[in-house]
């Protein structure tokens, strides 16, 4: 499993298997069971996940009590609050597991280690943090440029992946959407 990110890294720069060795000693290997909380709104955010395998959500807790979903990370995917992480300060947001989950973790110190010791692991983050930020700028776009049936139909067309493993009230929470406006689009649809 560890394979994966290792071609994942290599994706954005080389890294030899040698180096990936070493730098796999920066990270730990943990499981996280369905609904398990990895990171509470008001604590410390001091971890960094690359999901390897399963499902992650972060969101907060709107001033209502109703939960909203920000980013969700499949396999391949990192998550963290990034602000929080690289200030080292408590995050508002929460992060969940959506699915039964393997992740590799690895802690703002290790991190920072990590990329004084291997500098091309520059390279690798800035591509993911880029890839991560264009895709949050097209989020805002759809939300200004969508109605909220175009929302729906272009997050489905375009993550299928999510819609087959992500419970409809997450994926209505992340669009902005009560369930029952997200089923009622779904049977338009349909009829």
């Amino acid at each position: 499993m560890l394979n994966q990110f290792f071609n994942h890294i290599n994706k954005f720069t080389e890294i030899s298997e040698e180096e990936f060795t070493e730098i796999g000693t920066y990270f730990e290997v943990r499981k996280y069971g369905k609904k398990v909380v990895l990171m509470e709104a008001g604590s410390l955010c001091n971890t960094h996940y690359f999901v390897l395998k399963g499902c992650l959500q972060m969101y907060f807790t709107n001033e209502k009590g109703a939960e909203q979903t920000l980013q969700f990370a499949l396999e391949n995917w990192w998550l963290t609050d990034n602000l929080a992480f690289r200030q080292q300060r408590k995050s508002d947001f929460c992060i969940q597991a959506v699915e039964n989950s393997k992740v590799l973790s690895i802690d703002f110190k290790n991190q920072e280690l990590l990329l004084e010791k291997f500098p091309k692991l520059e390279k690798y983050f800035r591509n993911v943090f880029e890839k991560a930020y264009g895709a949050a700028q097209m989020r805002v776009k759809y939300i200004f440029d969508y109605s909220k049936e175009e929302m729906y139909f272009t997050f489905r067309d375009q993550y299928p992946e999510f819609i087959q493993r992500v419970p409809q009230y997450l994926i209505a929470s992340f669009l902005g959407l009560t369930p029952e406006y997200l089923s009622e689009i779904k049977s338009k649809r349909l009829s």
